[in-house]
């Protein structure tokens, strides 16, 4: 019987039958379905067409993002991408995470204190040369507006020598909002069952010799924020307001 929460196995996930199984699942299922739904944009494909690994650090609003994400990347770039999901969230009734780890070759990370072993786990993978989703903000924002990143993206890339692909996906929230976002500006609106997304790839970014965690981390968040305002066409996205 499998163990949840950190212990959930996942190294299954990434042998063949698996993957041959997740690329029907994309391909003929969740791909066209995501499409359909939303009218898919993907702006940026340019940057990602290096040979990688990448780390992909993108803002989170709902969790159709990871599917919308997959479903963005090209077929051998999705084919060696792992993900980092919440282990509180996927990884506590054994039926969802099956599920979670075969869809989205997830492995579990606690989003809530640093974990040597996920951290580790993520780390060996990208050095063998898996891509990497990751949402920095440890979880969907409950306002609208981006939270605070994490440090988990720049640790792996610092420590790897990874590339960082900032990410942004572009107005998610909206896409069945009730049922898949959190901020009360999806859930208390009604459910939308098709809406307009984009998802914008950055220029990638490397941690420089000189550079400290904390600073690459920093401005790992300032270009997901930009590349946030370029495609919203908002200049105050994630722009904190001065204090009364």
């Amino acid at each position: 019987m499998f163990k949840l929460g950190m212990d959930f196995p996942t190294k299954w996930a990434r042998g063949y039958l698996a993957r041959a199984a997740r690329n029907i699942i994309h391909s003929c299922f969740f791909g066209p379905y995501v499409r359909f739904l939303t009218s898919l944009e993907v702006r940026g494909a340019e940057n990602i067409s290096g040979k990688g690994p990448f780390i992909f650090a993108a803002n989170h609003a709902s969790h159709a993002d990871t599917i919308i994400v997959l479903t963005a990347l090209p077929h051998d770039r999705r084919r060696r991408t792992i993900v980092a999901a919440a282990m509180d969230s996927f990884f506590m009734k054994a039926g969802q995470a099956f599920r979670t780890v075969l869809v989205f070759n997830a492995i579990p990370v606690d989003r809530h204190k640093v974990n040597r072993r996920s951290a580790q786990l993520a780390l060996e993978l990208v050095e063998d040369g898996w891509n990497l989703l990751i949402y920095p903000e440890g979880g969907r924002t409950p306002t609208g507006q981006p939270q605070e990143f994490k440090g988990g993206a720049a640790y792996l890339a610092e420590r790897s020598r990874a590339a960082v692909v900032p990410t942004y996906i572009h107005e998610s929230g909206y896409l069945m909002g009730p049922k898949y976002a959190k901020a009360p500006i999806y859930v208390d609106r009604p459910s939308q069952r098709r809406h307009h997304v984009v998802v914008a790839f950055g220029v990638p970014l490397h941690c420089g010799p000189e550079e400290n965690m904390r600073r690459f981390g920093a401005r790992i968040e300032e270009a997901v924020l930009q590349l946030g305002r370029e495609t919203s066409g908002d200049p105050l996205y994630g722009v904190t307001p001065p204090a009364p």
